[in-house]
């Protein structure tokens, strides 16, 4: 009858938002739906990506055109990472009190003005500072997204969540740099003047698409104080975790960026081309990875995921020190991109189980960005110092240092718990 208890109950549960019922409660994976606002987010993902990739690969060139060398150039890519690092902590505290949303459109309304402003700089150090300015307005939106990420993903598809997230970075970022080719004949400071329009469209979508939901703001139910990094690190899942993310760090954004190129030019003798190429093939590894491992993050764990992740990219950057042609150094490539893609989803839905839907964890969040961080500044530092001090010209040496790092991760993650609820597990179909 529609009146009885028995039914009453059901038609509750069927009004009742997600986020009210109990993590183990989530329906299996293959039935649940990416959540509306999240879709949105990752629209905006791609919108960003694409931008940043419009203004990478001329951004040394930029630099140089104000007649500076090569390292004052460098120092401009760099400038924007050190900024990002330097203010993660404040953005973690930021979106504790003022919550995901209002911060997530702050910083890209920092990265598009200081954008913008690049795109008039006079000089090089008016382009300096510019381009710090944007690096505080990139960890507010990164923070602040995983932020939102961690609320609104059902906790039984939050590795499909954020394999979805990570394919749009991941496209957007092949897309950019081909646009951003073809704007540069226009002018350099035209692909700048892009990205802001780009960052521009991208913080209206959030603002009005998720202005009406309680979801996206900290005044939706939270009984509980914010998750601290104290307390997050007694957790061996989140140990491991910052540990695997500073690994991550060193060999994808650090060694992946600087040392291949340099190695595919330098040890195969190969041109400028196949340094791109390379890039191109670890991207493409990575998205074939992608289509698969957030699901699987989802059912088997995201521990499994990790370690495996971690050994196949691991593996695969201790060998391309020993490739010796440029067939099998483009294989390498690939396989190394797809460990990474193993790995990124099933990490990043680990921290989110740590921090609940409960919770805030601003400054869990921004201490994991932090140490991705750390390790795509330190990495490419290392490896320069191994192969023009240590062992002069020994690229090997410095490619099987990032692989040794990569199992030191893996052996950290074996000691750790698995975050995926056990129930979770349970309910997927065989």
């Amino acid at each position: 009858m529609a009146g009885s208890p028995r039914a009453r109950k059901q038609s509750l549960l069927r009004i009742l938002p997600r986020r009210t019922r109990g993590e183990g409660d989530a329906p299996a994976p293959e039935r649940l739906a990416i959540p509306r606002e999240i879709r949105v987010l990752i629209a905006a993902a791609f919108v960003i990506a694409i931008g940043f990739g419009l203004v990478a690969p001329i951004l040394p060139q930029f630099a140089q055109s104000f007649d500076v060398g090569v390292t004052a150039a460098s120092v401009i890519v760099s400038a924007f990472a050190f900024t990002r690092l330097l203010f993660a902590p404040a953005g973690g505290w930021l979106v504790e009190k003022l919550g995901e949303r209002p911060v997530y459109i702050i910083g890209l309304l920092i990265v598009a003005l200081s954008t913008a402003a690049c795109a008039f700089a006079a000089d090089y150090w008016q382009l300096l500072i510019f381009r710090g300015l944007g690096g505080i307005g990139s960890t507010l939106f990164t923070v602040s997204a995983m932020g939102l990420i961690v609320r609104l993903a059902p906790p039984s598809i939050r590795g499909r969540v954020s394999g979805a997230y990570a394919t749009a970075f991941l496209l957007g970022s092949i897309g950019g740099p081909l646009i951003g080719g073809l704007l540069a004949g226009l002018g350099l400071r035209v692909p700048f003047l892009a990205y802001a329009v780009a960052l521009l469209v991208a913080s209206a979508v959030v603002f009005f698409q998720l202005r009406d939901t309680s979801l996206a703001d900290r005044q939706a139910a939270r009984h509980q104080a914010p998750l601290s990094v104290r307390e997050a690190v007694r957790d061996s899942a989140y140990r491991a975790s910052l540990m695997s993310g500073f690994a991550n760090g060193w060999s994808s954004f650090g060694i992946r960026m600087a040392l291949v190129p340099l190695f595919a030019t330098a040890v195969l003798d190969a041109g400028p081309q196949v340094a791109g190429i390379s890039l191109a093939f670890f991207a493409g590894g990575t998205a074939l990875s992608l289509t698969v491992s957030g699901r699987l993050a989802d059912t088997a764990g995201r521990k499994p995921l990790v370690i495996t992740g971690l050994l196949v990219n691991g593996a695969a950057m201790a060998a391309l020190g020993f490739s010796g042609s440029i067939a099998v150094f483009l294989a390498i490539c690939v396989v190394g991109g797809i460990g990474t893609g193993l790995l990124n989803p099933a990490q990043q839905a680990a921290v989110a189980d740590i921090i609940g839907t409960g919770r805030s964890g601003g400054k869990v969040l921004a201490t994991f960005q932090m140490s991705a961080d750390l390790g795509a500044i330190f990495g490419p530092i290392v490896a320069g110092l191994i192969i023009d001090r240590l062992v002069v010209g020994s690229y090997a040496l410095a490619f099987v240092a990032t692989g040794a790092l990569a199992l030191v991760a893996a052996l950290t993650w074996l000691a750790a718990r698995e975050t995926l609820p056990r129930q979770s597990r349970d309910r997927v179909p065989g």
